[in-house]
């Protein structure tokens, strides 16, 4: 057997293969694994994909399918960013964002317990879940699902993969969405929560059809809130915020004015919040003549704005209840020296049967 050249491979596998005469034992070369990529002297190395290569394209695999999993999530949750999708119960889903019902469900929890009467049952928890559908998918469906009717014209320059404008449900189609949404939310406040509550004073409907409006004068012409900046932003906000705290607290107990006032205060807050959604649709706004206050006061103006009214209403809650505090510890103080015992048996008598009728004080306290 003639000797061939071995010098590309490794030395143990050189030793092992070669013999005295320097002949090749090719069993021993095939059944052990060579790790240099120089296989035969003056061939070079060879284009086996290294460690490194295959960790980047299977990283950038994985990124690929993350960014479609996201955009899948994106679409249903009706959020920028959204998949493309042709099934039309995913389009609906997408209309309704519902992204945006957590901050009303969060409400009607808040307004739960601050009726001071809500206790973890099972009856309570089904009434509150109803609540929260009428407050989140129902009624807050409905808001969005009017509002990108409205807003189609905005939409077609701003997000033109939003499903009115690229065509993938019809106007019609819409129509009838938002207005099964509307009827069910209403129905679902009148025939089940109202009588539930044992309510002899319809609330909860009231409610319904009160956010409802709201809701429709934001978005739709002649008076189209949104084209104000502050009014649009405050009705927004105070659909969000406010009515659903009231309805969790008339559904478990009843609105008291103090209450109304702290809600109202946070309403502020989420004109500020409001302002954020604007900063996307500045094209649009600028192009139709909407008066976004993004476009009234520019970016920075905007933004300041935005950052002020969290502020001043965080600010402005805490004096308040302070204020409350401290009146309620000025009128105990009174009530408490107006009661201090006499000499006379008869007036302290008197005294005590007066502090025993007088009605509790509000949270104010005067």
């Amino acid at each position: 057997m003639a000797s061939v050249n071995v010098i590309g491979f490794s030395p143990s596998l050189a030793r092992a293969a070669i013999s005295r005469k320097g002949n090749i034992n090719s069993d021993k070369v095939f059944s052990r694994p060579c790790r240099h990529t120089r296989v035969l002297p003056g061939v070079g190395s060879t284009n086996r994909l290294s460690d490194k290569g295959y960790s980047r394209i299977q990283a950038k695999n994985t990124t690929e399918e993350t960014e479609d999993a996201n955009k899948g999530i994106f679409q249903l949750l009706g959020m920028k960013g959204a998949g493309d999708t042709d099934d039309k119960l995913k389009i609906r889903i997408q209309l309704m964002k519902p992204v945006t019902w957590v901050p009303l469900i969060w409400g009607v929890l808040c307004g739960a317990a601050a009726s001071g009467h809500f206790e973890w049952t099972p009856e309570n928890v089904a009434k509150s879940a109803l609540c929260m559908t009428m407050s989140g998918p129902l009624l807050t469906g409905y808001t969005q699902t009017i509002n990108d009717y409205f807003d189609r014209e905005i939409d077609a320059i701003n997000e033109p993969y939003r499903p009115i404008p690229s065509g993938k449900i019809s106007e019609a189609e819409v129509v009838t969405q938002f207005l099964l949404l509307l009827t069910g939310g209403i129905g679902v406040a009148s025939a089940a929560l109202d009588v539930w509550a044992g309510h002899d004073f319809p609330v909860m409907t009231l409610l319904a059809v009160f956010g409802s409006f709201i809701s429709y004068i934001y978005s739709a012409p002649p008076l189209k809130l949104k084209q104000s900046g502050w009014a649009g932003n405050y009705a927004l906000g105070s659909s969000y915020i406010a009515l659903p705290w009231w309805a969790g607290q008339a559904l478990f107990g009843t609105l008291t004015a103090d209450v109304m006032v702290l809600t109202v205060l946070y309403s502020l807050a989420g004109l500020g919040i409001a302002i954020v959604n604007d900063f996307k649709s500045i094209e649009g706004d600028r192009a139709l003549g909407l008066q976004s206050l993004p476009v009234a006061f520019g970016v920075e103006g905007a933004k300041w704005i935005c950052v002020s009214t969290i502020d001043v209403t965080q600010l402005g809650v805490a004096a308040y209840l302070e204020f409350g505090r401290r009146c309620s510890s000025a009128s105990s103080s009174r009530r408490c020296t107006s009661s201090t015992p006499t000499s006379s048996p008869t007036r302290s008598r008197t005294t005590s049967s007066t502090r025993r009728r007088r009605s509790p004080s509000s949270c104010l306290g005067c």
